[in-house]
């Protein structure tokens, strides 16, 4: 755990440039707006260690799969969230000296992301190689007004000389992706073009042909005045255009230049239109300044933290941390777009590639249905039923028949792209959770007539693919499902993981459920699935309900537990408290078939599903089965902790719910895991908001009425978040008084309070 980032409940503060932790930084400190995003990369050179990551949605290119032995059913391609062309560029160089903070002695280097304004600000003095000093102080941001703009002031001051400089102004095409399957670029040239004042780069994605115009204009001032420019020369080469300016940097007197970019791709206009598109945005920047761009997008954050800002009292690390998975969910992903999802690492890096996981229906949908109008969460299922036909496919491609629908573990637009076999092919119970998330959207909006309009297609070829994919065990006389991978990655191709199977069968009665509701709602579009799926309801419902009542459940009567699957007990059963710390975290430590003998389990797995389904369970049996997986899960997926403080919590576990809290709440800033230098786990961050609102706060729906069963940390003075409820507007604060409920906004409401009836007005 790395505590090198300075507590504030507002900002993220690094003090000192540490070059071992540039990269953590780079990924912390990164910015976006749903549309664009940047890593923390520096706008000068930097010959040091680093990550360039700019990156544009819904971009990606297919990268061809690199595997050792080709089975049938491996996708051809792993999907590449694409380092996109460097729009903040602005190298330095005096007297033939590169301004390069590898190189140059660094003194006063500070580096604070301001996450109430979404502001990202560094400041610092370098010592070039032959004594000069210079004051270095920059601001950036990507605008949550503009979704295709960002703007960047870069201003210098030299300290103890006066000197020519040469600024080298541009936009850079010619990028790489670190996790390049062959070493391959994955950009071509269209267009470029440099004048006095611009450049503007128009690039192609191989295979996907995806267009995204990168554009720039600069004004270059000194003491707020328009700076005298000795010379501008034009600079082009391939896949990159710019300018480079001769100024006089004189002792004392601060030249700042005012950098604004557009970031336009194909996917929101026509091809021959970008340049022009482009144009317009930075004539519109550039005719604004910097400080009216800055105030129209400080103002949009301001209105996102009065919609889902969390409050903690005495607590600044803790504040921070949320505030910190927040704001990184809410630059991510605004919901403007049915066509874009939650990547899991957002706009921060590019591991795990792909747009779409099973996390954003496990674990975002909640953050946004509480936070958001109803059309954002909303829009995160249309997204799911546009992929319907992929996902049929996906199946077919597996030998599944008649409409089966098996949705992919990671796409780009609803194909299968995850090439590792024990997850892509085996983790099957990420197909339910598009189940699950209906369930829970409907339960919260009571938004019914998603169903009939949307949901019954889905879940019939989900349904499907379950009565497929269970088997009949004579011996058991029951069903059985083989060959998966549960929620813990650390066990692959087991047999009857009971997450798996709990969740195969639920969604079974789930679908009968739409059947009988959408039936009666709606028989004329019943009619129309009916025909369009060719649903055989009497023949398939009939295996649904046998299934159902027939599938095998793994228990440990002894123990009285769940069984995670079939032969769990048959391992040597070690808490993780008996590891040596030199062992963690196992994935970097031990080999994969030790991990996988082993007891240790990556992430909440039987205790997944008794979160999802807690209310058929009773209070000893979910404490039985805490008690005993708890001790025994590493946490080294960042999805876990969050469950586990909902559990906890649950069950009056207040310490071990609070240190998991501060686990998943600073699961970046703290780097838990050693891994933040490849991007934030932007996709679990929405689970460190539950873990406040539905851990802490104890926040239940439940037949249409909101519950709060609330407690507050010992390390706490009080607590306070915001829901959005069917219309409504509620602020809930917990102190070590009491609660407070108030109405803000909407009809009168009725909500439990700890067991007691509250009437809100």
């Amino acid at each position: 755990m790395k505590e090198y980032l300075k507590h504030h409940e507002w900002e993220i503060i690094e003090e000192g440039l540490d070059p071992h932790y540039n990269k953590i930084s780079e990924s912390v400190f990164s910015i976006g707006n749903g549309r664009m995003g940047q890593r923390a990369n520096f706008e000068e050179e930097y010959t040091g260690e680093t990550l360039r990551g700019s990156y544009v949605a819904g971009v990606y290119y297919p990268d061809k799969t690199r595997v050792g032995w080709w089975k049938n059913g491996y996708p051809e391609y792993f999907a590449k969230v694409l380092n996109a062309p460097n729009w903040i560029g602005i190298h330095v160089s005096i007297d033939n000296q590169k301004l390069d903070l590898a190189k140059c002695k660094v003194e006063d280097f500070r580096r604070v992301l301001d996450m109430r304004r979404g502001l990202l600000s560094r400041s610092f003095v370098a010592a070039l190689g032959d004594g000069k000093k210079l004051r270095v102080e920059s601001k950036r941001f990507c605008s949550m007004a503009n979704g295709e703009l960002g703007a960047i002031r870069y201003a210098i001051t030299p300290i103890n000389f006066t000197a020519k400089a040469l600024l080298s102004i541009y936009v850079d095409a010619d990028v790489v992706n670190k996790d390049s399957n062959y070493d391959e670029k994955f950009w071509e040239e269209v267009y470029k073009e440099a004048s006095e004042g611009k450049a503007i780069v128009t690039a192609q994605t191989k295979k996907t042909f995806f267009h995204v115009t990168t554009g720039m204009r600069y004004v270059v001032e000194t003491d707020g005045k328009k700076a005298a420019i000795d010379r501008i020369n034009l600079e082009q080469r391939e896949k990159f255009a710019g300018n480079i300016v001769q100024v006089e940097l004189k002792e004392g007197k601060e030249t700042a230049i005012y950098k604004y970019a557009a970031v336009l791709s194909s996917e929101n206009h026509a091809k021959d239109q970008l340049v022009k598109a482009c144009n317009l945005v930075l004539d519109n920047a550039i005719s604004a300044g910097f400080n009216t761009l800055l105030e129209e997008h400080a103002k949009v954050w301001e209105h996102k933290w009065e919609e889902c800002d969390i409050t903690i009292e005495g607590d600044i690390a803790a504040q921070q941390g949320i505030r910190f998975n927040i704001f990184q969910l809410t630059q991510t992903y605004t919901g403007e777009d049915e066509r874009l999802n939650i990547g899991p690492k957002g706009f921060t890096g590019e591991k795990y590639g792909g747009s779409t996981y099973w996390d954003t229906e496990a674990y975002c949908l909640p953050f946004y249905l509480s936070t958001a109008e109803p059309k954002v969460a909303r829009n995160l299922l249309i997204y799911r039923y546009k992929h319907l036909d992929k996902a049929i496919e996906n199946a077919k491609k597996l030998g599944f028949k008649d409409g089966a629908a098996f949705y992919p573990f990671v796409t780009m637009n609803g194909e299968e792209c995850h090439n590792e076999w024990e997850i892509t092919f085996e983790e099957i119970h990420r197909t339910s959770a598009m189940a699950y998330a209906m369930r829970d959207y409907i339960e919260y909006t009571d938004d019914k007539a998603y169903l009939s309009e949307y949901g019954l297609e889905v879940l019939i070829g989900i349904a499907r693919y379950w009565s497929q994919r269970v088997n009949f065990s004579a011996e058991k006389n029951k069903f059985v499902v083989l060959g998966v991978t549960g929620p813990n990655e650390y066990e692959n191709n087991v047999n009857n993981n009971w997450y798996t199977n709990y969740l195969g069968a639920w969604t079974l009665r789930f679908t009968q459920q739409a059947v009988d509701y959408v039936k009666s709602a709606d028989m004329k579009r019943f009619n129309e699935i009916v025909s369009k799926t060719n649903f055989r309801e009497e023949e398939e419902t009939s295996r649904w309900k046998e299934i159902v009542e027939k599938m095998y459940y793994p228990m440990d009567e002894k123990r009285g537990i769940i069984l995670q699957q079939d032969g769990f007990m048959d391992k040597e059963i070690l808490r993780v408290s008996e590891l040596k710390k030199e062992d963690r975290p196992l994935n970097q430590k031990w080999s994969w078939d030790r991990i996988l003998r082993s007891c240790f389990i990556k992430q909440a797995d039987v205790l997944q599903g008794i979160y999802l389904f807690e209310d058929d369970f009773d209070i000893e049996t979910i404490r039985k089965n805490y008690d005993f997986y708890e001790p025994l899960t590493v946490h080294e997926s960042s999805l876990s902790p969050c469950v586990h403080v909902i559990l906890a919590s649950k069950l009056g576990y207040k310490s071990n719910a609070y240190d998991l809290y501060l686990r998943t709440a600073r699961l970046d800033l703290d780097d838990y895991n050693n891994d933040t230098e490849e991007g934030c786990h932007i996709t679990s961050m929405a689970g460190t908001w539950m873990s406040v609102v539905k851990g802490f706060g104890g926040m239940r729906v439940r037949n249409g009425k909101l519950y709060f069963n609330p407690f507050i940390p010992d390390q706490w003075k009080s607590y306070s978040f915001r829901i959005e409820f069917r219309g409504r507007v509620l602020k809930i604060k917990i102190s070590k008084e009491g609660v407070e409920t108030k109405l803000e906004s909407g009809a009168p409401l009725e909500i439990d309070v700890k067991g007691e009836t509250v009437q809100l007005k």
